[in-house]
């Protein structure tokens, strides 16, 4: 019973994290929606306010040809007072009226480099008239002119700029789309973050109360192993027995050590790396292949040597039940760019590339039975406490898989 409700409580895990993991992507796509539709009504507002700003200099380019006909005399009863309210209204858009010789008649709402003669104010300085001519070369380019006909001989053109408001608008959803990329992102890290610190607390948890729990029955283990040392026991089964209680003993220990830092040794990883392999190798199955490459210069790197006994042990196990009873798992160990690097290499199933991104997550798991765990501590273990890394760094179905590590050199 037990093993039904350790593998409901495996499946439990997956689906949890799963949720979560649709969940940030639920979000991250309502993110963009948001943001999208943001982006098209801005834009449209953009779009309609441009249109207003042409029709409204289209009104000006009219009022503009009929105070010159009404000048020439062309159009009689013309409201001039009117027209030239038409013109001095516009007060926020930049307008330039020229001839066909590319002359300036007439120049609005442009801030000039130079303040204008106050003697006479009408006549264009040599710094203003260099900027005017600049920017009628630049609102030349564009296509916001409008020719104005006054006559079967004379033509004007009238060139102007997108208002402050509309240059602004234009700009906001560019400044919209930052924010709300800041925003998304900030919400996106922060849920990550609490993820991370709540599932730390889980293992963190988990893994004491399980050393604390192992303690009382180890104690009572021992005592008993020294009663049976005194009676007529087998002494070669007493310390069979005995191996055991002490194994029991060091992996209480190593749960103990997860949640704080554990004491640090400069330890050639060899030695580690080695005595992990011949644990095992009496372990598993001698059809299986286990052997060892170890460099043939020490490896000396700060670390726990129980914890990183542990992480060997897990990655030989899941190489073991990688394989259908029959295979090779090699380990090697060597020095690169200022780091201890171990290789374990299985001749195993091998995984696909959606299976090695989830493989360090928490709660997955191909077994029938198991919890997912093993790869997640392994990977707090070598990353968290000993400022590693560990990754899968080949790995292709019916190919096999090689998990590496790498430790910085003492």
């Amino acid at each position: 019973m037990h093993a039904i409700y350790a593998g409901h409580g495996r499946l439990t895990i997956v689906n949890i994290y799963d949720i979560r993991r649709y969940g940030t992507v639920a979000f991250l796509f309502a993110s963009i929606v948001v943001v999208a539709v943001f982006l098209y009504f801005s834009n449209s507002l953009v779009k309609d306010l441009a249109a207003q700003e042409r029709a409204r200099m289209q009104i000006w380019a009219g009022a503009t040809k009929q105070i010159v006909n009404a000048g020439n005399g062309a159009a009689d009863g013309t409201d001039i007072d009117f027209l030239l309210s038409i013109i001095e209204a516009n007060t926020s858009i930049p307008v330039m009226l020229t001839d066909d010789n590319g002359n300036i008649v007439l120049h609005r709402n442009f801030r000039l480099p130079a303040p204008a003669d106050s003697s006479n104010p009408l006549e264009i300085n040599e710094e203003n008239a260099r900027f005017l001519l600049e920017k009628l070369s630049d609102m030349r380019r564009t296509t916001n002119v409008i020719d104005i006909e006054i006559d079967s001989d004379i033509t004007q053109h009238l060139y102007y700029e997108d208002s402050t408001l509309l240059r602004n608008l234009s700009l906001y959803p560019y400044v919209q789309l930052i924010v709300m990329a800041a925003f998304v992102m900030v919400v996106y890290f922060a849920v990550t973050s609490s993820k991370k610190a709540e599932q730390n607390k889980v293992w963190v948890g988990l893994s004491k109360e399980t050393a604390h729990q192992l303690g009382t029955p180890i104690s009572s283990l021992m005592a008993w192993i020294e009663l049976m040392r005194d009676s007529d026991a087998d002494p070669e089964m007493v310390e069979e027995m005995d191996k055991d209680v002490k194994r029991l003993s060091t992996i209480a220990s190593r749960f103990s050590k997860i949640g704080s830092q554990p004491n640090m040794e400069s330890t050639d990883l060899n030695e580690v790396v080695g005595r992990s392999v011949s644990y095992m190798s009496s372990r598993i199955s001698s059809r299986i292949d286990l052997s060892v490459h170890l460099s043939p210069e020490a490896l000396t790197v700060s670390m726990s040597a129980p914890l990183i006994e542990w992480v060997m042990e897990n990655l030989i196990k899941n190489a073991v039940d990688a394989m259908e009873a029959r295979g090779s798992i090699t380990v090697t160990t060597f020095a690169d760019h200022g780091m201890a690097v171990v290789l374990v290499k299985d001749t195993g199933k091998g995984m696909t590339r959606k299976m090695r991104k989830e493989v360090f997550r928490a709660g997955y798991t191909t077994k029938k039975r198991g919890w997912g765990l093993g790869l997640t501590l392994a990977r707090r273990i070598v990353e968290q406490y000993h400022g590693g890394r560990i990754f899968v760094s080949e790995s292709e179905p019916g190919a096999g898989t090689t998990f590496r590590i790498q430790l910085p050199l003492a």
